[in-house]
């Protein structure tokens, strides 16, 4: 676009001395943060460069199946990281947030490319991928919370799941209330994000379209899309993840 101001190496070098602000701040105040935030920076740097490039090939070649397998990669890696903050003794849990995610953001984009985008064609991954990255994202910090949520009220409220049990209660039944708290603490995110949006907050597909100088309208309208998108798969996803 014409008005987008483009960031040379030199500006990402400057970068880096709001990094060292931060670090010496730190350091000031003793919080034992200064190689956490290193290693944070080193890995922010080296995962974004590299998907930028690899980005850049892709939406280049437009091939269905690279495509294809750059979202199972996403969905695989949000699945264990969900898993890892849930529990990590649980067996098939990987397998199931696989699932649930999967289902969650493919009828939610289906819906969005076939019937609100429509792009030519339809798995363009300069729509497919990021509206992917950011259902993803959301879904796989929902469902860790909804998930971490479900297992300790479960552990904590053992004794009394088991006396609904013998008193012919169904496992459905028996943990209904620990469900559908879970559910409520897993949608907590997107609903507060909904709440304050364009009024404490401005969320990134908005900032980057403006940015690059889109018009703001129609950016807003991108960011609208986008919430309705992440409020139905993350119902869908921790649905089935609690399920």
């Amino acid at each position: 676009m014409p008005n987008l101001i483009e960031l040379a190496p030199e500006d990402l070098a400057y970068s880096l001395g709001l990094i060292a602000m931060a670090i010496a701040l730190g350091r000031w105040h003793r919080l034992g943060l200064e190689s956490q935030l290193i290693l944070a920076t080193g890995r922010s740097l080296l995962q974004l460069m590299v998907v930028g490039y690899f980005l850049t090939i892709i939406f280049a070649l437009k091939n269905p199946p690279l495509v294809l397998l750059l979202i199972g990669i996403m969905l695989t890696i949000a699945a264990i990281v969900a898993r890892n903050r849930i529990s990590q003794k649980l067996k098939g849990l990987v397998t199931t947030l696989w699932l649930s995610l999967l289902t969650g953001s493919a009828f939610t984009l289906a819906y969005t490319l076939l019937l609100i985008i429509q792009p030519k064609p339809w798995y363009d991954p300069q729509y497919l991928i990021p509206l992917m990255g950011m259902i993803l994202g959301q879904g796989m910090n929902s469902a860790a919370i909804a998930g971490e949520r479900l297992v300790s009220s479960l552990t904590r409220n053992r004794q009394e799941i088991e006396t609904h049990l013998c008193l012919g209660a169904t496992p459905t039944q028996a943990i209904l209330v620990y469900r559908q708290e879970a559910i409520r603490a897993g949608f907590i995110p997107i609903l507060n994000q909904m709440m304050v949006v364009g009024i404490v907050s401005l969320p990134g597909m908005f900032t980057g379209q403006v940015l690059a100088g889109a018009n703001p309208l129609n950016a807003a309208s991108y960011q609208i899309l986008i919430l309705f998108m992440l409020v139905l798969s993350n119902l869908i996803t921790l649905l089935l993840v609690t399920r």
